[in-house]
């Protein structure tokens, strides 16, 4: 039998070229309409939603000037943020976590608390290695590992049962600066530059000064752009160590140099208007001639020869470890850069070169006492000096500051009896400047500091509360990337408007 004997009716008239015609033409002219009607906001809204229902906050973004500076979601007083970050887990127990209890079970290992952790066998309750004292008005009980940050506890405002989804530090890192756990995902930064682009058009909008000693376990994903455009990755650059290539060969001129910018500029222009729709294009030209700023603007940025011997002394410039020092360097180019409008600055206290041991950064598994005091002396005086300078000079503001860590320690040490492990269950970061409460602390972990207690905090709801903070909606401040609606806090977070002045 013939093939088209098997066919229907039906199937046979599909076959018909004058039928295939006329629908196609009737088709092709649906079409039409429905785009004519949606170009005139004429058709139903069938825009994409987020897994809130909500609709998403698309910043508008003009390709050759994806920095131009762009108006919030609503009108909050930070219009910068400052991330002090320190890699390896700072122990909240022994810093700023006050549990009398463990100095009442201190050699002791109470019921319920487990035998093993995430390095191995655990040990005994140990008592904080550092006396802690009633600070400033409020009486916030610090320990006297930070005596100088100590002195500042009126103007910070703590949260002191962050919980978080990892033990791991690559993990840790991942998850708090980017709201996921695995790599390829925008950063906090990347995110707030997304959505406002800076003020300063001559410098990045996004800077992170990473530590002298290199950068953290998680490197560059810490402050990269994930799926975002490039253009809103964090610049790598710090005190010690500028971006490389900005200098001009001592061979050609000025004069010639600035020739050849100015016909890279006309010829980039030309072959810009041939492809008047390519953002990529656009993005790259923007981020090459962005570079070409850097030249005058970084050099002029990170030249300190103008501080004065007052600020380099509070700063702690000189008189310590070399690496104090050079930290201390770092935290004045954190304030020059957001003297000078850059949106967002992260700065790193502690790297992982060679897995961190508490050498490098604050992951103290053995030896706590003296790893941990060694960090403390690099972090404790030039971050207060930073924080105190940036509010001598109003610029607290407008800027919010943000000292945070990935995870906790235990309240017992380690088989070994001179390390702590890591406690994902609970940890302590704080807050500063424009639009939080100061002298406040929110939340509450156990007796021992292993588990928040009272109004547990995740990661997501801190992330959500940073955005607010800088005035932008964590739920409709998304990205359309593999079929989803991403965003910085997942699915999940919601704002702590108790923290809110």
């Amino acid at each position: 039998m013939h093939n088209a004997e098997r066919l229907s009716n039906q199937g046979r008239r599909l076959l018909d070229r004058r039928f295939f015609l006329g629908t196609a033409g009737l088709s092709i002219s649906g079409m039409a309409l429905a785009s004519l009607l949606d170009q005139d906001g004429l058709l139903a809204d069938d825009k994409p939603l987020t897994a809130g229902g909500k609709v998403p906050i698309r910043p508008d973004i003009n390709p050759n000037r994806p920095y131009a500076p762009r108006p919030a979601h609503f009108e909050m007083p930070a219009k910068q943020v400052l991330v002090i970050y320190c890699p390896g887990a700072v122990s909240h127990i022994d810093t700023f976590d006050y549990k009398p209890a463990l100095f009442q079970q201190h050699g002791k290992k109470p019921p319920g608390l487990p035998a093993v952790t995430f390095e191995g066998p655990s040990g005994n309750i140990a008592q904080p290695f550092w006396e802690f004292k009633p600070r400033g008005e409020t009486g916030k009980m610090v320990s006297e590992l930070l005596p100088h940050l100590a002195e500042q506890v009126d103007d910070f405002c703590f949260f002191h049962a962050l919980t978080t989804e990892t033990s791991a530090h690559p993990q840790g890192e991942n998850f708090f600066n980017t709201g996921f756990t695995m790599e390829g995902f925008p950063s906090l930064g990347a995110w707030v530059t997304y959505a406002l682009g800076t003020e300063n058009q001559q410098l990045p909008a996004f800077v992170a000064i990473n530590d002298p000693r290199g950068l953290a376990r998680s490197g560059k994903n810490n402050f990269g752009n994930g799926f975002l455009p490039a253009a809103f990755q964090g610049t790598d650059f710090n005190a010690k160590h500028p971006p490389a290539n900005l200098q001009r060969p001592g061979r050609v001129s000025a004069e010639a140099d600035r020739q050849t910018v100015e016909l890279l500029q006309q010829l980039n222009a030309q072959h810009l208007q041939r492809f008047p729709g390519d953002a990529d294009l656009a993005g790259r030209i923007a981020s090459y001639e962005l570079a070409g700023k850097m030249q005058t603007s970084v050099p002029q940025v990170m030249d300190l020869t103008g501080e004065t011997e007052a600020t380099l002394k509070a700063y702690g410039v000189e008189g310590g470890s070399p690496l104090r020092g050079e930290y201390a360097r770092n935290c004045i180019l954190a304030r020059r850069l957001l003297e000078q409008g850059v949106r967002v600055v992260q700065l790193f206290n502690g790297s992982d070169p060679a897995g961190g041991n508490g050498i490098t950064n604050w992951d103290s598994h053995a030896n706590i006492a003296k790893t941990h005091a060694m960090q403390a002396e690099i972090m404790d005086q030039p971050t207060a000096a930073l924080i105190s300078d940036l509010k001598q000079r109003g610029m607290l503001d407008h800027t919010l500051v943000v000292w945070a860590t990935e995870f906790g320690r235990m309240p017992f040490l380690q088989a070994n009896g001179t390390g702590r492990d890591h406690n994902p269950g609970a940890f302590t970061c704080f807050l500063a400047g424009a639009g939080v409460k100061p002298g406040f602390s929110y939340g509450e972990s156990d007796d021992f500091g292993f588990k928040a207690a009272v109004h547990p905090t995740s990661v997501y709801d801190f992330n959500a509360t940073l955005l607010h903070l800088m005035g932008l909606d964590h739920e409709r401040l998304t990205f359309y990337h593999n079929g989803l609606e991403r965003r910085l806090t997942n699915v999940h977070g919601h704002v702590v408007h108790d923290v809110l002045s």
